[in-house]
């Protein structure tokens, strides 16, 4: 195999070249905006949200929304065992307690049985991750944000595309994040996205956003401490060319997706879920060994990186990680699936330039490991 494959990578072309280069021509008086306005209009009008900030990442976009929340020292943020480490690091920053819950078996997100054992007259928000763009049990953590009024915050970021019951990802909860990585199926280099509904909620994170400044602010007279979490022309000038081919960016991912799921269909391999009512943007492409194969993840990438293959492993449940394991011990028992499916767990490449050859050496090389397992 000559050519290199990449992990992940993004897709783009000259409708980018052309929004960028006006953004650098034209950005920088009248229009110094633009573009960041019009990829949020955009935005927000896609995902039938009132409002959306554009926030240099998705790490600071929960960040701001925790925080216009109230979310401080006292408090406890239920998040998810299985998930990038920046859908919890907010709370800590703010003050507050991260509770890790479980996830469910199949949907690989946040379950809500081991929420519900979890609240306490603490719990000051809930936070669920569209994991690799799997939907959530939205409906009954709905309900339970409902029966505690406790706010439930979704994190898409790795779920733009992804719908359930014809219900976008990233319209759940009190409010959404979205990432623009350079990962992503839609990237600004970095870079993040939140949407709300509540117009008190909104005026609060435009000012959190910029120093404590909203539009009529006077100048300099900061009316409450913020953050500066602003984003910048160019960078969604990037983004707004990359949301207008956002069709066409799915579709790679879905490309990748369903040639593993269809290649690979005879050996005992989960991939991302995708249940009735369930359409998965598959940011990328999950998937966890069967038991049969007596094969921890870290062996599995180990035999493939051998061969060429680069992979990358499941997350690893939270409590478990040197920033935080300390503190949670015994989640591997309170958390069984987390810990279950992360050892056995594994990303497979999703790179934008993936070809048809590529997906086919990547998988004859899975067959082989997996055929003398």
């Amino acid at each position: 195999m000559s050519r290199k494959i990449y992990m992940a990578g993004a897709d783009v072309g000259e409708l980018e070249i052309q929004y960028v280069t006006d953004a650098l021509k034209n950005g920088w008086y009248e229009d110094k905006y633009y573009y960041v306005e019009k990829l949020e209009t955009e935005f927000a009008k896609y995902h039938g949200r009132k409002y959306a900030l554009m926030t240099p990442n998705c790490t600071s976009a929960i960040h701001l929304l925790l925080a216009g929340l109230g979310v401080g020292s006292g408090d406890e943020v239920i998040v998810p065992e299985c998930t990038w480490i920046a859908t919890s690091v907010s709370t800590v920053h703010l003050g507050a307690k991260l509770v890790f819950c479980d996830i469910e078996d199949d949907s690989w997100c946040l379950d809500p049985k081991s929420v519900r054992k979890a609240i306490t007259s603490n719990t000051k928000a809930i936070i669920a991750v569209d994991l690799f763009g799997n939907m959530a049990n939205w409906g009954e953590l709905e309900n339970i944000s409902k029966e505690f009024n406790i706010p439930l915050v979704e994190d898409a970021a790795e779920a733009l595309g992804s719908t359930l019951n014809g219900r976008k990802a990233g319209t759940f909860g009190v409010g959404s994040v979205f990432s623009f990585h350079n990962t992503k199926t839609m990237t600004t280099g970095e870079g993040g996205m939140m949407l709300i509904d509540d117009s008190d909620l909104y005026d609060r994170c435009v000012k959190l956003r910029d120093l404590g400044r909203g539009p009529n602010t006077k100048p300099y007279f900061n009316e409450i401490v913020g953050f500066k979490f602003m984003p910048f022309n160019i960078q969604a000038a990037l983004g707004l060319a990359q949301f207008e081919r956002l069709d066409e960016l799915i579709a790679i991912k879905r490309k990748h997706f369903e040639y593993y799921r269809n290649e690979l269909k005879d050996y005992d391999l989960t991939f991302n879920a995708e249940p009735a009512g369930v359409f998965n943007g598959a940011w990328i492409t999950g998937m966890v060994l069967g038991n049969c194969y007596n094969m921890d993840k870290h062996t599995f990438i180990k035999k493939l990186e051998e061969l060429g293959v680069p992979i990358r492993p499941f997350f690893y449940p939270l409590s478990s990680i040197p920033a935080y394991k300390d503190d949670y011990e015994g989640n591997d028992i309170k958390n069984k699936n987390s810990y279950s499916i992360s050892k056995r767990g594994v990303n497979l490449p999703g790179g934008a330039n993936l070809s048809y050859n590529d997906l086919e050496f990547i998988c004859k090389n899975i067959k082989k490991i997996l055929d003398n397992a």
